[in-house]
């Protein structure tokens, strides 16, 4: 096959479908030129272009979360890299194994006022797990087998462990245009064989007899891909009667036994309650919580013990209360710790006092929302309970995320949101991204200002009628107005919640997006119906509320 003449770039690709990668997102350069011969010419690589650095690293993270797989994201020298930087933050703290591949000039170009030349290696070191920078010449001895060695290892590190982004900085020199045969697939390749580690029997009986009744055990669910293993375990430790579950939205966790719904079930105790209910041992797992009621009232705690279980690369003790760091898969843990529980059925009340304050917060939550006049928590509540099956969920930061956890989402598929970070940027891009590899639809509920922020992603040639997004145009910036720390500024309206300039339907328009609209509760029962059965184009759904109305009504709701 004729390809680039750079080994590196030959090397590199063959290493990249050894080890599981098959999408690749593209930016156009001139520099990495040969890495895009290489990568397109390759046959076994699905290729995307994405003019957009920033929007880029966002789809390729959405492919990756999607898929499971490790997603390579490719751009030329100077500051596109850079570019990257909100993405690959955003997966490492998420976990995602993303490929960061940046081409580079040789060393000696860098500081001489040549064009695009910044000092790229080590660029996003902080937010990947291993850097590596490949020379430009690699024709002396053991120079190949040196890149081999570095970039198999790269991408090792990219999908072992606790999974995360890798950055491969590529120096080319001239000439970018030359071209010679390589037969794919040539490259030496380095497996890992991991084992699945778990504790021994003995071990854990031992702490399945340390959080036996009349211990009142909470295990308190964050961000998770959806794991039918893991469901199982914990829908088994709920059915003890000293063993409460709490799941976000986010968790992906679904059980009548759960209680899915934290926000509304804490703001609806008493203070007597809580201190009736305060549990003895908290096992959390997933990723970071969205929750600030569950965090601020466990940290308020005294002589709480805190076990948090999953691998990861640092000692997480949000509560400040850690005692126990358990370095396994959560599913393989609790799986265990479930069994271990079974033959401690000691008589609690613990599980069923907390059911009864919950079916108690539903039951609120439902008359309030009927009687709420028409805002965004109105307005969520319906198209919530009516998102079809098979719809993957994907939510902006801000307000939507916090709209879902108070929702019952158990009819949901399966629901996602940029938390590793929680920055707003590449919201879209992210959802964008993991419809290109998600056979179904996903719908993306964004704030406006989090939708305006990443507008270029519905540029990107990857937009279909997969793709469908309803956004919230309460004025921009809704959440500075529910907050405390900004909601009572005088310079709210100016500095904060400034508003946007979003022409949805223009935009929407402009992309071959089908555009509706919603103003009332009367007009979003026909524009929801429309919009959901819109199948020939992606569409997209505006919501028009009053901002200081939906603030009030989100504020009175936690009252």
């Amino acid at each position: 096959m004729q390809t680039t003449d750079k080994l590196s770039c030959n090397i590199l690709t063959d290493l990249l479908v050894a080890h599981g990668v098959r999408e690749a997102v593209i930016s156009p350069g001139s520099r990495n030129a040969p890495l895009i011969v290489a990568l397109t010419r390759n046959g076994a690589l699905r290729c995307h272009t994405v003019i957009d650095e920033r929007s880029a690293a966002f789809i390729a993270l959405g492919m990756s979360v999607q898929s499971g797989a490790p997603v390579a994201v490719v751009c030329t020298s100077g500051t596109a890299l850079l570019n990257y930087a909100p993405a690959v933050a955003e997966a490492f703290y998420r976990r995602v194994p993303l490929v960061v591949i940046s081409a580079d000039r040789p060393e000696e170009w860098i500081d001489q006022d040549d064009s695009q030349t910044i000092w790229q290696q080590d660029a996003l070191a902080p937010y990947v797990k291993r850097s590596c920078d490949i020379s430009a010449r690699i024709d002396f001895p053991n120079g190949p087998w040196w890149t081999n060695r570095i970039i198999n290892d790269a991408l090792l590190e990219a999908t072992s462990g606790r999974r995360g982004p890798v950055h491969i900085n590529v120096r080319l020199d001239n000439p970018l245009n030359s071209f010679s045969e390589h037969t794919p697939g040539t490259a030496r390749v380095i497996d890992e064989l991991s084992t699945r580690s778990e504790l021994p029997v003995a071990e854990a009986r031992a702490l399945g007899s340390r959080l036996a009744s009349p211990r009142r055990i909470m295990v308190i669910a964050g961000f998770n891909a959806p794991d039918e293993k893991l469901n199982r375990a914990l829908a088994k430790m709920a059915g003890l009667p000293n063993v409460v579950v709490l799941t976000e939205t986010l968790a992906n966790l679904h059980s009548p036994r759960f209680i899915s719904r934290i926000d509304s079930t804490l703001c609806r105790m008493t203070a007597e309650e809580k201190e009736r209910l305060r549990p003895d041992v908290v096992i959390t797992l997933g990723g970071a919580l969205v929750s600030r009621f569950i965090k601020e009232w466990l940290r308020g705690l005294g002589g709480l013990e805190h076990w948090h279980v999953g691998v990861s690369h640092t000692t997480i003790d949000c509560f400040r209360h850690l005692s126990l760091r358990v370095s396994l898969n959560p599913a393989i843990f609790m799986s265990q710790l479930a069994s271990a529980m079974q033959p401690h059925r000691s008589p609690s009340d613990y599980a069923l006092e907390w059911h009864g304050i919950y079916n108690r917060a539903i039951a609120i939550h439902d008359r309030y929302v009927a009687s709420s006049p028409w805002s965004d928590l109105k307005a969520l509540a319906y198209i919530f309970a009516r998102i079809p099956r098979g719809w993957n969920l994907h939510l902006s930061n801000g307000t939507p995320v916090r709209y879902a956890q108070l929702m019952d989402c158990s009819r949901i598929h399966r629901s996602d949101c940029n938390r590793g970070v929680s920055g707003i940027d590449g919201c879209t891009s992210t959802a964008l991204g993991a419809s290109a590899v998600y056979n179904g639809t996903t719908l993306l509920i964004s704030g406006d200002m989090s939708f305006q922020y990443d507008i270029s992603a519905l540029s990107s040639t990857l937009l279909s009628p997969r793709f469908k997004a309803i956004v919230m145009l309460n004025g921009g910036g809704g959440i500075f107005r529910f907050i405390g720390s900004t909601s009572g500024l005088p310079e709210l309206e100016r500095y904060f919640a400034v508003g946007t300039r979003l022409p949805l339907r223009g935009l929407a328009e402009a992309w071959g997006c089908a555009y509706f609209e919603a103003r009332s509760e009367e007009t979003l029962a026909g524009s929801f119906r429309q919009f959901a059965e819109v199948n020939d184009c992606p569409a997209i759904l505006g919501i028009v509320t009053d901002p200081e109305l939906t603030a009030a009504t989100l504020r009175q709701y936690f009252i």
